[in-house]
């Protein structure tokens, strides 16, 4: 019987738990030990074990799977705090924060090579080249878009389409893969794991959207971050873009300039750019534009040659994904 997503993430969380870094040096492995300890929703890899059980029972391989997905994402985590200069991480000091710099830096490296060595580490040989290729793949495209993130900040001529595919590369990749490389551990077929990439992909780029909009009409208390931080950063999300589309010439000029300046009044500029957002219902189009993909997303899902109650689960998941409010 599948199991569902708080029973798999909890049996994951059980795992981490056990398989904690506990060599020498303390003084780069306590860092990472801390990161990963510090919880999070736990859905990379919980989409890995439960990509594997709709096609085999939980393995040791499994397991593995899912953790150099984990290690992997929390690597790009603390170096990405680094890079945005944020002194927290789910409401605790961030690691260059609780450390220093120059550990956090190291102690990301780490994370990456031990993701890599856990994959290596798989008892099952004959599928570990092609493991290692499709989490390259998708290792460079979180990469890649992070890039594309740095070059948007620059640029006054970011399209809606490159938005969507900067996205794809930096948040929806993992996702997929996460999916792909659980099924691939358990022997599923090719033609299944590749739409378990694209739905993993799909619901990972409405999963964005769906940030994005929290970032800026959300709660604060239950988000756990600031709400606004994207307009404070200048960021070209799409909710900018799509107002750029759809603004009168007076407004967008107004939004362009907004979005060249750092007041010290940060308050008064989320508050006057939600007013431009809300103007032109661009919160509207963006849930269409995230249901679009999440709708997406689920026909490869469906296309999937597993019986439907064990589909269940993750289909329960990717609902809990797209109506989250943090």
């Amino acid at each position: 019987m599948p199991q569902s997503f708080k029973e798999i993430r909890q049996l994951f969380i059980q795992h981490l738990e056990g398989h904690l870094y506990t060599q020498e040096p303390k003084t780069l492995y306590e860092p990472i030990n801390y990161l990963l300890q510090l919880g999070g929703k736990r859905a990379r890899p919980a989409m890995t074990l439960m990509a594997h059980e709709l096609f085999a029972s939980l393995t040791e391989d499994a397991y593995k799977m899912a953790m150099a997905i984990e290690v992997f994402h929390n690597f790009t985590l603390m170096h990405d705090d680094i890079i945005d200069d944020a002194d927290t991480r789910r409401a605790q000091p961030a690691v260059h924060i609780k450390y220093n710099t120059n550990t956090a830096i190291l102690s990301g490296d780490a994370m990456m090579i031990e993701s890599y060595q856990l994959i290596a580490d798989l008892s099952n040989q004959q599928i570990i080249p092609s493991i290692f290729t499709r989490f390259n793949t998708h290792a460079m495209g979180v990469c890649y878009g992070q890039q594309h993130d740095f070059d948007f900040e620059t640029r006054s001529d970011v399209t809606i389409d490159e938005y969507i595919e900067m996205i794809r590369q930096k948040t929806a990749v993992l996702l997929g893969c996460a999916l792909a490389t659980g099924a691939e551990v358990a022997g599923a077929t090719a033609e299944d794991i590749e739409h378990l990439q694209k739905f993993g992909e799909n619901i990972g780029i409405a999963f964005q959207l769906q940030d994005d909009l929290l970032d800026t009409f959300g709660d604060a208390a239950t988000f756990g971050k600031r709400i606004g931080g994207d307009i404070i950063q200048n960021k070209k999300t799409y909710l900018y873009l799509k107002s750029l589309e759809l603004a009168s010439d007076e407004q967008k000029q107004e939004l362009e300039a907004l979005y060249s300046s750092y007041p010290e009044d940060e308050e008064a500029k989320i508050e006057r750019v939600k007013a431009i957002f809300t103007d032109l219902n661009v919160k509207e189009y963006a849930t269409q534009l995230m249901d679009a993909y999440n709708h997406l997303g689920i026909s490869h899902f469906e296309a999937v040659q597993v019986d439907a109650v064990s589909k269940k689960p993750l289909l329960e998941l990717c609902d809990l994904l797209m109506n989250r409010n943090n």
